[in-house]
């Protein structure tokens, strides 16, 4: 099997079996392309979904790349990689709340999908009919009895906000969201304003307690917020799940009491630990006021858990809120403990994850985006159907290849789900009387904006445009992504401009943004002669923006801001990038042999070097510097903030100058983000990986391989305590 690239690595309409049976028929070469692959695409999905609430896959599709993962590194363990997600949970906190610290950790849970893999999670048997896993092998290793009756809770997994209480004394003294696990953002401002959230508990209560839930929108809560903001002409939320996780993370608290948000607990971490059994906690917490799931029930064996979870999946229609899943748990508090936890998940409860929901829609047309790159993308255009609490009205059909599978007709009666905040995707067309009459929609062979001849390379799934800037298409996607916030962050420029100057022909090129004038700029639709100055002054502002900014407007194939970032830092000037070989590029920690190629590419082609020409000649500065746009340096400045409040200390500029640091572990304070920006605010580079240049190892919990090759190298290994007093001065 292939590598597959970044924008087909989530569009694989294979069935759950047909996958299982790639994974296992991998040797080692081809794994370890697939895991760097896989460790690529779900580090990118990772930080859409839990910092920026952006996702472009549904929950389902990311599981079955995170479980063929898993796999793949149970079968080949030595190409684990250090910064594999298995080895970690979650993402890191946002930088605009002050750190919440979990206790105790707030774990995620492994998946299921079938039957059998509920079975499994019990007992696992080998081909000679012996118990080869499951929770029952291991509860027998510690001393339980083999036929000892396991009951289980089994609970709708609610697709929300995972967040945790904290009451002293009784009293609501703070509410964090999950975040890593370890630390997540202080959203207790806000939680306070839901009515599901008791601010004094009913007696008599722990003296601690630490309650850990969802926050969410029920259907009907939703349903009122939309009406009300379409009423106040602001835009509808999309879907319930990222309109509460935005919600939480607002800094007003009067939004979120306006807002009619609820609150369902699951679980606790701390203060109820002498109670027998996980049922008799969700009592507990019923008597002390916190509101718990009404469709929980109690399983005495597996073959029952297996009827719960079918019988919670027929009612997910009729639910008042939206669930993805159902969650099991072995029942009794002290066989937990005794089963107790892996680096991720706890061994004793699963997550059964649902199938998308489905639907059934007319298939109006399909249209052929051309994106920056030149690639086409068939997207279906759909009569407007709700579907997973959203109406949608397209759909993605991925590639020319998907298009064929499907062979879809106008007119077409298809199958089409969502899940999450995902574009749909159209799973099949339905057979029906009259379909063998229309026409079978064919992929281009010329492309829809400038007729120039399409084509694809050997081995990859995408069919492109070969005209580059001469199609109108790619243009526009290439001025929006130049002058883009994380690019030249031109003011003004926005998509309406770009067509205009696009469509007169004010511009072929990004470099000629630089020779507009207000003149004839003011002669667009919807401009003045003052937005037409304020525009060219955004665009002669740009031509100071740092290195790295200007390397991320160019849009270079692999290279985004992190890296573009490594490159100015590294080689200070373009003309030492420029010639740099593929070897001095791989020298860089994060650059490897194909970003390096994609790199060398870019800038070996004359048409990307005369285009470099003229953004010089026309005063692009293409030097190192750490200018940045407004909105960045006031979160750079939130960031240093959230730093220093989380721990006490403000760093002391230049203390780590030129040394290179390599994080490793759970940090007990900080989060992974945290703690690279002081490292960097105090002159250090923090790299991925340990070699004898490495001058600091700071290591915390789970610190696995990097630990390890820093002792063997004789590396200085430090931990969190004495990486903040060398930020502060004290060491």
């Amino acid at each position: 099997m292939t590598d597959p690239t970044p924008d087909s690595i989530c569009a694989d309409p294979a069935s759950l079996e047909a996958r299982q049976a790639r994974w296992q028929a991998l040797d080692a070469a081809g794994a370890a392309a697939r895991i760097a692959a896989l460790v690529r695409s779900l580090q990118r999905h990772n930080h859409l979904y839990h910092v920026l609430d952006a996702a472009e896959i549904s929950d389902r599709e990311y599981d079955l790349l995170y479980r063929e993962l898993e796999v793949l590194e149970g079968r080949f363990p030595d190409l684990l990689q250090p910064d594999s997600p298995t080895l970690r949970v979650g993402g890191a906190p946002i930088s605009s709340l002050q750190p919440f610290v979990h206790r105790v950790p707030m774990l995620s849970l492994g998946n299921a999908f079938t039957d059998q893999e509920l079975r499994d999670f019990e007992e696992k048997r080998a081909a000679n009919g012996r118990i080869s896993g499951g929770i029952r092998q291991a509860l027998v290793a510690a001393g339980e009895p083999p036929d000892a009756e396991l009951a289980y809770i089994v609970e709708p997994k609610l697709d929300g906000l995972a967040v945790e209480l904290v009451y002293e004394d009784g009293v609501l003294t703070g509410a964090g969201t999950r975040g890593n696990g370890r630390v997540g953002e202080d959203v207790t401002h806000n939680l306070r304003t839901v009515r599901d959230v008791p601010l004094r508990l009913q007696p008599p209560h722990p003296a601690y307690l630490s309650v850990r839930g969802e926050v969410f929108y029920d259907l009907e809560g939703f349903a009122q917020l939309n009406e009300a903001r379409t009423a106040a002409s602001e835009k509808p939320f999309e879907n319930p799940r990222n309109a509460a996780a935005g919600t939480v993370r607002q800094l007003d608290p009067t939004i979120a009491g306006a807002r009619p948000l609820r609150f369902i607990a699951h679980s606790a971490g701390e203060g109820l630990e002498d109670l027998p059994s996980h049922s008799a906690l969700l009592t507990r917490l019923t008597a002390l006021g916190i509101t718990g799931s009404q469709y929980t029930r109690r399983c005495t064996s597996i073959d029952a858990v297996i009827a719960a979870v079918e019988h919670l999946g027929g009612q997910r229609e009729s639910l008042p809120y939206e669930i993805d899943g159902a969650v099991i748990k072995v029942d009794a508090h002290r066989l937990q403990g005794i089963l107790g936890s892996v680096t991720r998940s706890p061994r004793w409860a699963v997550a059964y994850k649902y199938p998308p929901p489905q639907v059934q829609t007319r298939l109006r047309d399909v249209i052929f985006s051309v994106g920056r790159s030149g690639k086409v993308t068939p997207v279906a255009v759909l009569q407007p159907v709700r579907v997973g609490g959203v109406t949608v009205s397209r759909a993605t059909l991925h590639n020319a290849d998907e298009l064929t599978r499907l062979d879809l007709r106008r007119g077409d009666l298809v199958v089409i789900q969502r899940a999450g905040d995902v574009i749909p995707q159209v799973i099949r067309a339905v057979a029906e009387d009259g379909r063998s009459g229309r026409a079978v929609i064919a992929y281009p062979t010329t492309c829809p904006e400038c007729r120039a001849t399409l084509g694809r390379a050997t081995g990859e799934a995408a069919t492109r445009c070969p005209n580059g800037l001469q199609c109108p298409a790619q243009l526009r996607r290439r001025l929006r992504h130049f002058g883009s916030r994380l690019g030249m962050d031109i003011d003004g420029l926005g998509i309406k401009i770009i067509d205009q100057i696009v469509a007169r022909e004010m511009v072929r090129r990004p470099s000629d943004l630089y020779t507009l004038e207000a003149g004839p700029l003011s002669d667009l639709e919807r401009m003045a002669a003052k937005s037409a100055g304020n525009l060219v002054r955004a665009i002669d502002v740009s031509r100071s923006r740092p290195l790295e900014r200007v390397l991320y407007a160019l849009g270079i194939p692999l290279v985004g801001e992190a890296t573009a970032g490594d490159l100015e830092q590294h080689f200070g000037g373009i003309d030492p990038l420029l010639a740099a070989d593929s070897d001095a590029l791989e020298a860089i920690d994060g650059v490897g042999p194909d970003v390096a190629a994609e790199i060398r590419s870019f800038f070996t082609d004359a048409a990307n070097l005369a285009e470099i020409a003229r953004l010089r000649e026309r005063g692009v500065r293409f030097a190192a510097g750490r200018q940045r746009s407004t909105s960045r340096t006031a979160s750079s400045t939130t960031a240093r903030a959230t730093s220093r409040a989380a721990t006490g200390a403000a760093p002391t500029s230049g203390v780590l100058q030129g040394k290179k640091v390599v994080l490793t572990g759970t940090l007990p304070t900080l989060s992974r983000a945290d703690a690279k920006a002081r490292v960097k605010a105090a002159g250090g580079k923090v790299t991925g990986s340990v070699s004898r240049r490495t001058d600091l190892v700071v290591a915390g919990e789970a610190a696995g391989s990097k630990l390890e090759k820093a002792r063997t190298l004789g590396v200085t290994v430090i931990d969190e305590a004495r990486l903040l007093a060398i930020l502060s001065g004290e060491a």
